[in-house]
């Protein structure tokens, strides 16, 4: 059956569609990918996996057609960032009524 194991850096992507037999783990598609000796950063016992957006673990068996993805960690804290963002818009508006 034919997968797609996904990485994405904020510069580059990978996409490398695969056939894998069928019952196959999640696991066992990113090690057939080959994607583990390109982008040595990755560390699956660290980084978080999933299919379409959805986390998984590396023991889930895939279906025909999956995307298998691997998240890296996240820069910034989307929820701190978004703070800081309303803090200074707010200091804006305080400044302009002054």
């Amino acid at each position: 059956m034919i997968v797609e194991v996904a990485y994405a850096l904020a510069e580059k992507q990978s996409l490398i569609s695969l056939e894998v037999k069928e019952g196959s783990t999640l696991k066992e598609a990113i090690d057939a990918s080959g994607i583990l000796k390109q982008y040595r950063q990755i560390d699956l016992s660290k980084d978080r996996v999933g299919i379409f957006s959805k986390f998984a673990t590396l023991d889930t068996v895939l279906r025909e057609k999956d995307r298998v993805e691997i998240y890296r960690p996240l820069e910034a804290d989307p929820k701190k960032v978004r703070k800081e963002r309303a803090a200074q818009s707010k200091a804006m508006q305080v400044n302009k009524k002054a």
